[in-house]
Formats: C-alpha cells, sequence, structure tokens
C-alpha cells in the first residue's frame, strides 16, 4: 500500500468495479466522471502523441481517455486488481503494480511528456519525495498534473486547527476505511516548491452541468462550496 493508508486495499474499492470496469452509480460518479476527471483532463491539454505516465491509475478510467486521444500511456497502481482491470479496459497501455511511495526505478529521467496523479497523493507520507519522482521522470517542458481533496473542504468535515498536519482516519461508502494527510493550502503550496516545481496553474473546478442529474444535492454544494477537489498543473522548476 502507500504509505499513509491503511490495509483496506484498494483490492476491496476494486470490487466496486465490475469486470469491465464500470464506474459505480451515484456520488462515486459524479465526484469521477464529472468532476475530477474533466478538470484533469483540461489541465493536461492536447495528448496527441505525447507519452503520459499515469500514477495511481485506478481502474483506468483516465488513461482510457488519454489513449482515446491519441496518447501513449503508462501507468501504475499499487492495488494488483486495479491493474487487472485497468489492463482490460485499457489494453493498449503499459501498466504495472507499483507503490507511489516507491521509487519508480522502472522509469529513466526525463523519460514522459506528461504526468497524472489524481487523487493520491495525499495517501502517502512522503509526498515531497514521490513529487521528486515525478519531476524525475518529466522531459524538459513537461507537467504534472495533480488533483487532491480540497483542504477547506476537509477542514469544514473535520474541524480542528485548520493549519495543523495531520492525519484523518475515516470510512468511506462501501466500508472503505481510508487513511489520509490533511494540510492547509499554504503547506501543500510549499511540498509542491520543495519538489522542484512551480505552479503554473491552479484551479477549484466545478462539476459538469450533467452532474445535477446523478446527485442534485452534491452537485449544488460543489457549486457553491470549497468542499471537493483541488486541481494544479505543475512545472519543473529548472
Amino acid at each position: 500500500m502507500r504509505a499513509g493508508v491503511s490495509e483496506v486495499s484498494c483490492d476491496h474499492a476494486a470490487q466496486t468495479w465490475n469486470e469491465s470496469g464500470t464506474p459505480p452509480a451515484g456520488v462515486h460518479r459524479l465526484f469521477n466522471a464529472y468532476y475530477d476527471r474533466p478538470a484533469c483532463l483540461d489541465l493536461l491539454g492536447d495528448v496527441t502523441g505525447k507519452r503520459v505516465l499515469d500514477a495511481a491509475c485506478g481502474p483506468g478510467l483516465y488513461a482510457t481517455e488519454l489513449l482515446r486521444r491519441g496518447a501513449s500511456v503508462i501507468g501504475f497502481d499499487h492495488s494488483p486488481r486495479m491493474i487487472e482491470i485497468c489492463r482490460e479496459r485499457a489494453g493498449q497501455g503499459d501498466f504495472r503494480v507499483h507503490d507511489l511511495s516507491d521509487p519508480i526505478t522502472w522509469l529513466p529521467d526525463a523519460s514522459v511528456d506528461l504526468a497524472l496523479c489524481a487523487l493520491a497523493i495525499e495517501y502517502v507520507d512522503d509526498r515531497v519525495g514521490a513529487l521528486r519522482e515525478l519531476r524525475r521522470v518529466l522531459r524538459p517542458g513537461g507537467a504534472l498534473v495533480l488533483s487532491r481533496q480540497h483542504p477547506t473542504g476537509d477542514w469544514l468535515r473535520h474541524g480542528g486547527d485548520y493549519f495543523d498536519v495531520r492525519v484523518i482516519s475515516e470510512t468511506w461508502s462501501k466500508g472503505w476505511n481510508v487513511r489520509y494527510w490533511l494540510a492547509p493550502l499554504q503547506v501543500i503550496c510549499e511540498e509542491i516548491a520543495a519538489a522542484g516545481f512551480w505552479i503554473d496553474r491552479l484551479t477549484e473546478p466545478r462539476p459538469r452541468p450533467e452532474a445535477a442529474a446523478i446527485d442534485p444535492r452534491h452537485y449544488e454544494r460543489l457549486c457553491r462550496e470549497p468542499t471537493g477537489f483541488l486541481a494544479f498543473r505543475l512545472c519543473p522548476r529548472t
């Protein structure tokens, strides 16, 4: 497992996907298909002919779309079951089991044009180290698109000291026991800088209008409150 995550593995989460990787219905579909994924793909831009690393790729939904848009995709996830699903739905990509918290020893320096790390970095204890590895494999002129939970939304849900860097443990729907880091925006930006990146774009995305029909309550809340995600386009400092 990635450091900082409980041992209820993503293999458990993978069981909510069927053999072809169909996403769960309702709020899970809203947050992924109509919220985080469009925001990240927008920040990646034109990927035609680009070699893209999908770090913590999960069941391959981002990878599938990247392949459809003309990218060459390499991906990894620490869950063997997620990689099985990924290979089934995105067979043209190159996917392997690997933990985001470990060095990417199988990729040489400056070997990918773009990297994507969607909703995973907050589960890693050494986030600066993980980000440095993603920077290392980027070619000159490349970029990393990073999404993560919005720190204000986390603080509104959990209370306490907003500026306190701490671990949160909670149980999500489907019985997923998760453990992740909560940190203020200042610390998030400091970690990005310490890893050798500068922030090209920072977005607080809104869900796509189609999401209103799936879950009106969550759609309306995400449109007016910072309770969802942040998304960054990060460029290596030279």
